[in-house]
């Protein structure tokens, strides 16, 4: 049996690549092929930059070569009409017609949205940094396959300052919380289907310290840290646990169980994805 064709998509630009590699080490594209070598080991996985000016991008029948397309997320905005936007919509177009299950995170999922008809708005002064917090279903939706193995409410990883303001037509709100009622997502677009989530079950504890430390003032700013301080204790906890999951006192400091300390359970979108979707359509498309 041929191991699966999985394609990651890096949504961010290269300047913010190369910032998110100074403070985590990684860029999102990078987070994503170390949670997808986790979940699927063995896969052949491989990377492109839809985003950047001149990348040469694989067409429709390329596409429909993989068994899996994955849209990290992005510091674009995807209401704003700048190239990089317009580029990355019109990748996603093709992801759709070309029939291959797709998923993305936060950037990934307004993505999705955009390119099936739907619109992404600006949280203003809101967001949710570090974590989603009592997530739950949506009406009808406590069954859809995204969420299995999830508890009827919990937390994830999320880092996010828009939100989406319309799903397009036939799309389906599978998660969300009283932040942002739609978390989590399937859209159904031309021959495509996706699936896609407002959080990260793709990122390390140690990403998340890192992406707090990385939009310090603007959280500051905002109310979420008194000061500078306040903001690197809450980060150095954060990076604590990352280090010592099984700690039970800082996981009481900061509100967490298992459903984000335990690397598994925190990537449980990526596996169900894979199984309930990759899979079975790479057996109707005879790969297995």
């Amino acid at each position: 049996m041929s191991q699966l064709r999985l394609l990651v998509a890096e949504s961010a630009p290269p300047s913010s690549r190369e910032e998110r590699r100074r403070s985590a080490g990684q860029s999102q594209g990078e987070s994503y092929l170390d949670a997808l070598r986790a979940v699927v080991p063995g896969a052949t996985l491989d990377q492109i930059f839809p985003a950047d000016d001149g990348e040469v991008l694989p067409d429709r029948d390329a596409l429909a070569g993989y068994d899996g397309i994955f849209l990290t997320g992005s510091p674009l905005h995807l209401y704003d009409d700048k190239p990089e936007v317009r580029r990355l919509v019109d990748f996603m177009r093709d992801v759709f017609d070309s029939g291959t299950p797709s998923f993305g995170s936060c950037a990934g999922l307004q993505l999705a949205v955009v390119a099936a008809g739907g619109s992404v708005r600006s949280m203003g002064d809101g967001r949710e940094a570090g974590f989603a917090r009592r997530v739950t279903a949506c009406a009808g939706a406590a069954d859809h396959p995204l969420l299995d193995g999830r508890p009827p409410a919990f937390d994830v990883p999320a880092i996010y300052s828009d939100q989406v303001e319309r799903l397009p037509e036939g799309a389906t709100a599978i998660a969300g919380n009283s932040v942002t009622p739609v978390l989590a997502a399937e859209i159904r677009c031309g021959e495509g289907i996706f699936w896609g989530v407002q959080y990260h079950p793709e990122l390390s504890l140690r990403e998340v310290a890192a992406a707090l430390r990385r939009e310090g003032d603007e959280l500051i700013e905002q109310g979420f840290a008194a000061d500078r301080a306040a903001l690197d204790a809450h980060a150095d906890r954060i990076d604590a646990l990352h280090r010592a999951p099984d700690r039970r006192d800082l996981a009481w400091q900061l509100g967490l169980d298992d459903q984000v300390t335990d690397p598994d359970k925190r990537r449980r979108e990526l596996a169900n994805f894979v199984a309930h979707r990759v899979r079975p359509i790479r057996a109707a498309r005879g790969r297995e």
